[in-house]
């Protein structure tokens, strides 16, 4: 068997329903996104609710809203009408999903909900299903193939449940302002949290750990100040404390076959022109953005006046658990 080309299928199967949606989103999305919108601003919430792997996605269609600053809860169903309708209140969005409009848990619920005064989204397979009837929202997740070889198990359906899910959260972090500062405020553990709860000022080596020299210093010289500070580069300052440029140990290996006497010349005439640099109150995030980007070993740290306070060596990066 061709197990690669069957992997393939699934994948292009799925992306073509994908495809299906992106082309018939319409004005009911943005209704959707609206009352979510409302919802948050006025303190409330987003209860989602779904059944078997419609459930499951449910479950991360609620952490990726929650964690982008749209508060979300998930509702099980099966326990709703006996005290878990406790975590609806007035004015709360209901997030519902059912590939068929039809499963049984949901429509049993939709009376007691309809006591609430509560909007209800409906992602549903069937537009003239029973939960998309009875909804205030529809939105379409209609697919005319799951990638199952039986089509049996969701799969398609699922992928396109999901990624609707994503757009929602999505749009709404957009249009509530949400920022990365905000986005640190619900992710303080791990990498990720450290990466935007630290600033470069953190980070950095300070003035007292750069190998700081000026344009009319000799090679041999700044290699020297490069050695006592331990440091891979040499940052180059002009007479009024700005920045010039950077001097390498990968700098010096280019320019040492060329020139024999490299080490008499002043390192102003080989420094590194106009080098990456990053401010002091940026988040330690954009210093592995910019790392990455320009393949670069040492990131210039300036204050607001271009004047060179310290630098981020990737070598240290590692000893804030940041790579």
């Amino acid at each position: 068997m061709d197990y690669l080309e069957k992997a393939r299928r699934v994948i292009a199967l799925e992306m073509a329903e994908v495809q299906r949606l992106l082309d018939r989103l319409d004005g009911s999305f943005l209704e959707a996104v609206e009352a979510i919108q409302s919802c948050v601003e006025n303190r409330g919430k987003v209860v989602v609710v779904g059944v078997g792997k419609s459930g499951h996605i449910g479950e991360k269609i609620a952490a990726t809203l929650t964690s982008t600053g749209s508060p979300a809860v998930v509702l099980n169903s099966l326990n709703a009408l006996h005290g878990d309708l406790g975590v609806v209140a007035d004015g709360d969005v209901i997030l519902a999903l059912s590939s068929s409009g039809e499963t049984d848990e949901l429509v049993n619920i939709l009376p007691a909900l309809s006591r609430f005064q509560v909007r209800i989204i409906a992602m549903t397979g069937n537009p003239k299903s029973f939960l998309a009837q009875n909804c205030h929202i529809h939105l379409d997740v209609n697919v005319e193939q799951e990638a199952c070889p039986l089509n049996l198990a969701p799969t398609s359906s699922t992928t396109v449940m999901l990624v609707l899910g994503d757009a929602l959260a999505m749009v709404l972090l957009e249009a509530r302002g949400f920022q990365k500062e905000d986005f640190a405020r619900f992710h303080p553990g791990g990498r990720l949290g450290r990466t935007l709860l630290l600033k470069v000022n953190q980070i950095m080596r300070g003035p007292e750990q750069m190998a700081l020299v000026d344009p009319a210093m000799k090679i041999r010289d700044v290699l020297l100040k490069m050695a006592e500070m331990r440091a891979g580069v040499a940052v180059v300052v002009d007479e009024d404390g700005t920045l010039a440029g950077i001097f390498t140990h990968g700098d010096f290996g280019r320019h040492f076959q060329k020139h024999q006497d490299l080490l008499e010349r002043e390192v102003g005439g080989f420094m590194t022109l106009k080098p990456i640099t990053i401010r002091s109150g940026k988040l330690a995030a954009e210093v592995l953005h910019l790392i990455e980007q320009h393949r670069i070993d040492d990131l210039v740290v300036l204050d607001e006046d271009s004047r060179p306070i310290g630098v981020v060596d990737t070598q240290d990066l590692a000893r804030f658990r940041l790579v």
